[in-house]
């Protein structure tokens, strides 16, 4: 394994390739604002973790337009993509793939693989907690290793491949909450809020006309493969990265310095948390236009990052206190 610091990186990204990087991610901004208003920071971050390469679990209430959002980006991001509806009776099968029995006309009998709707390159789960944590699981292996293992055979998913999924709140009825191997295997939790007055009065007026506005392809699958690929080169400071680590460290509380993460934290992110937040804030500079991340991009990106990576004790729970407070204890560090 090579440890990336600012000296170590053979291929630093070059600056035109940034510069024409940014004009398209900018023109890919513009063209989802058009049909998502008052989302900027949750556009911006889902932008950020398919430049990383990762998944996006994307969380908030019904009506906010997170469905709409991953649609748009499928078309915007030139992406074959695919949307499945979670519901309590799905099965893993109905997200894979199975295997059937046919019979040639000879009258031989053999197996063969119909693929399901993972293979693709973006999958829409939609409200992923409403299935049963069996379902849930199915994803595990496509998400990490990008292939799925039926029947003893592995099959290669499409490249790129990124799983996008809403989720409403646990409250919710009839939701059940994701184990926590598959939580960690979403590089970002994304909590999706309410759009202020002015932005859900331009959605008003736009949305209940007799024409809708309309997206247009802007990248293509090619397009986001290279932006990954040029994320990996942005050099990154050995500060920021001795940031990073601190900061996922003191999450846990075993052998955290902060009192809160002690009393409240009763498990904390893992090392996959210190790789996603490094590659997050590698796609958050070039998502900007600039040569490397700073700590800036680190405060910014640690909530989205570990907040579904940590839990609370129950007494921390019953006291009221918040994962937001202990992130923000963590990010207090970085002063």
């Amino acid at each position: 394994m090579i440890i990336e610091t600012q000296s170590n990186i053979a291929e630093p990204a070059p600056l035109a390739e940034i510069e024409a990087l940014e004009a398209r991610l900018a023109e890919a901004r513009a063209s989802i604002g058009r049909v998502i208003f008052g989302q900027d920071r949750v556009i911006d971050e889902t932008l950020i973790t398919l430049l990383a390469g990762g998944h996006a679990l994307l969380i908030g209430l019904p009506g906010l337009a997170k469905t709409r959002l991953v649609q748009t980006l499928g078309t915007v991001l030139g992406l074959a993509d695919k949307r499945v509806q979670f519901t309590p009776d799905l099965m893993p099968a109905d997200i894979l793939g199975s295997e059937v029995l046919e019979e040639s006309p000879t009258g031989a009998r053999a197996f063969r693989f119909i693929k399901g709707p993972v293979f693709c390159q973006l999958l829409m789960a939609d409200e992923i907690n409403r299935a049963s944590p069996r379902t849930q699981s199915a994803l595990l292996q496509a998400m990490q290793e990008r292939r799925v293992s039926i029947a003893g055979v592995s099959h290669d998913l499409p490249a790129p491949f990124h799983v996008l999924a809403t989720q409403n709140p646990l409250e919710q009825e009839g939701t059940y909450p994701l184990p926590e191997a598959q939580l960690d295997r979403f590089l970002m939790q994304i909590d999706v809020g309410y759009p202020d007055r002015d932005a859900e009065r331009r959605m008003l007026i736009a949305t209940t006309g007799a024409a809708e506005a309309e997206v247009e392809a802007v990248m293509s699958a090619a397009d986001l493969l290279a932006a990954q690929s040029l994320v990996r080169r942005v050099p990154v400071a050995d500060g920021v990265v001795d940031s990073i680590l601190a900061l996922v460290r003191a999450g846990r509380p075993e052998s955290s310095e902060l009192e809160l993460v002690r009393r409240a934290v009763a498990w904390g992110p893992g090392p996959r948390a210190a790789q996603a937040l490094m590659l997050a804030v590698r796609g958050r500079a070039l998502l900007d236009g600039r040569l490397s991340p700073s700590l800036d991009d680190v405060a910014a990106l640690a909530p989205p990052v570990l907040r579904h990576r940590m839990a609370l004790g129950f007494a921390a729970r019953a006291d009221g206190v918040t994962m937001d407070e202990v992130v923000g204890a963590l990010i207090g560090i970085l002063a």
